[in-house]
């Protein structure tokens, strides 16, 4: 299966701008894009991200052992415009270099623990983490009856200029 992100480009920079805002404690920001998903071939998906919702500065957990640690109350609100819009969701954070970023392995643990809540919510759509880089983008992406994420395959920003990324 083909999976391919898209968004706009400016709203690829007001995201990267409110991850790149200083926080009290936290060492990085985190926040959630809503998406709508449409089948692009027999075998694809195509995942729009159209809105961005930023963690409140009270949501995060002050844990130093971590860059950033959301609370309860942040997945919470996540879950309820999920639910509320019928939308898949895409936890999103900033790792500020230039070129592909990677996960880390607190990103693919803590991942894991909370993109299973969206299915209780929203079960017949994907759901996403993705890390941004100043320049570049790489996600997994949890589909409905899957128990392992898959790598996007694309996720391209739209606009001027277009940048395109591709898994690894």
């Amino acid at each position: 299966m083909t999976l391919i992100f898209r968004m706009r480009s400016d709203l690829a920079e007001s995201v990267r701008a409110d991850l790149r805002r200083p926080h009290p404690f936290a060492f990085e920001r985190v926040g959630f894009i809503c998406a709508r998903v449409a089948q692009h071939s027999s075998d694809g998906l195509l995942i729009l991200g159209y809105g961005y919702h930023t963690v409140d500065d009270e949501d995060y957990i002050d844990d130093p052992s971590v860059g950033a640690m959301m609370g309860s109350s942040a997945i919470r609100r996540a879950l309820e415009i999920a639910y509320i819009n019928k939308v898949s969701m895409i936890h999103v954070h900033l790792h500020d270099h230039k070129g592909s970023p990677r996960f880390s392995s607190v990103d693919l643990t803590e991942s894991a623990k909370f993109m299973p809540n969206f299915f209780h919510v929203v079960a017949h759509l994907p759901h996403c983490a993705v890390v941004l880089s100043a320049d570049r983008a790489i996600g997994l992406c949890w589909r409905p009856g899957r128990a392992k994420p898959s790598y996007i395959d694309e996720i391209t920003e739209v606009g001027a200029p277009i940048r395109i990324s591709t898994k690894r």
